[in-house]
């Protein structure tokens, strides 16, 4: 008799949560692993996560617990969802527990400050384990609607195709559908990208400036993405799939996104402190578009939407004047 694929999940958050929602009703022994021991015993007796998904009951394959080599012990897979600039400190505590058949899993969507390392790139980094045991999950996949158990789609990348065929079979569910691929810089970087396009397209709404500049910042916003991902050395066409288009279309047309919302109160005029203030959860874009602005000089590539971003949100620039500012860039061809 074949034992049931065990997966340990790092981090209690909304998105934490609901994908160990997914693992569990994909078949897989689930253990959350928690910060705080008041959410890993409400869990355990509520089987419900009040802070991030109040409502939501989870499966009873999913138990929690603070303790990480608890949670690692025996696990096929260790799925990591804390905000990006905490991964590094939190994972070289869990690396002593990590045991050799193990493959980490990524569902992080940013890049590390200061290094502009990608979040594989992090954990290959932490825990010296090769990149075949490295894999990321990423697309359009707002954790609230998933949690809902409504569809929704994904890709799941490692560069061995084997590793991430048996975790598409470990997340497989009839309202989650992952698809495999082996680029992983591409979605990583679709994932972290889309992020700081939310929050220029957020800010656009905050402004009110109409379904046209949404239109033209998503596709610029793609046409930036991808013009990184190749100098990258990453698939073109991963761009314009589930971990590309897909996510980007999601976050920059939902209320949910953390970032578009986060956007929308800085065009409407709040400070940065203010939206921080009133931003109950980590808006990645905010901290991940100085270091995709660093990866994109250190690769020699233009972003003048990333650009903008950071200008508004890191250094106080007027919404109204980045816009100008952006429209009136020379003209070029669209393929330039």
């Amino acid at each position: 008799m074949t034992h049931p694929v065990k997966a340990a999940v790092f981090g209690t958050g909304s998105w934490g949560t609901a994908f160990a929602m997914v693992l569990a009703d994909a078949g897989c022994d689930v253990t959350l692993w928690a910060r705080r021991a008041e959410v890993a015993e409400a869990v355990n007796t509520t089987r419900t996560n009040p802070d991030y998904l109040p409502g939501i009951e989870l499966p009873a394959s999913v138990r929690a617990t603070t303790d990480a080599a608890e949670a690692l012990r025996g696990a096929d897979f260790a799925v990591l969802v804390v905000p990006s600039q905490t991964l590094r400190a939190n994972l070289a505590d869990w690396a002593p527990h990590l045991e050799p058949q193990t493959v980490l899993v990524s569902l992080m969507k940013g890049v590390e400050l200061g290094t502009a390392k990608r979040m594989s790139e992090v954990i290959e980094d932490v825990t010296q384990v090769s990149a075949d045991r490295i894999a990321v999950v990423s697309g359009p996949n707002l954790a609230k609607e998933i949690a809902e158990r409504r569809p929704a789609a994904a890709v799941v990348a490692c560069q061995d195709e084997s590793v991430a065929r048996r975790l598409q079979a470990a997340c497989h569910t009839p309202y989650f559908r992952p698809y495999t691929s082996t680029d992983v810089v591409g979605c990583e970087l679709g994932g972290a990208v889309k992020n700081v396009i939310g929050l220029a397209v957020g800010i656009a709404d905050g402004m009110g400036l109409g379904d046209n500049t949404k239109g033209s910042l998503i596709t610029r916003g793609l046409a930036e993405t991808i013009r990184l991902g190749v100098a990258m050395g990453a698939d073109p066409l991963t761009f314009s799939g589930l971990a590309g288009l897909g996510d980007l279309v999601a976050t920059c047309s939902s209320p949910l996104s953390r970032n578009h919302t986060f956007g929308t109160n800085l065009g409407r005029g709040m400070t940065l402190q203010e939206t921080i203030a009133v931003t109950k959860q980590t808006a990645e874009g905010v901290k991940s578009c100085e270091s995709v602005l660093d990866l994109a000089r250190r690769h020699g590539v233009e972003m003048p939407l990333t650009e903008t971003v950071v200008g508004i949100v890191h250094e106080g620039k007027p919404p109204m004047v980045a816009v100008k500012e952006l429209m009136s860039r020379s003209a070029k061809a669209e393929r330039h």
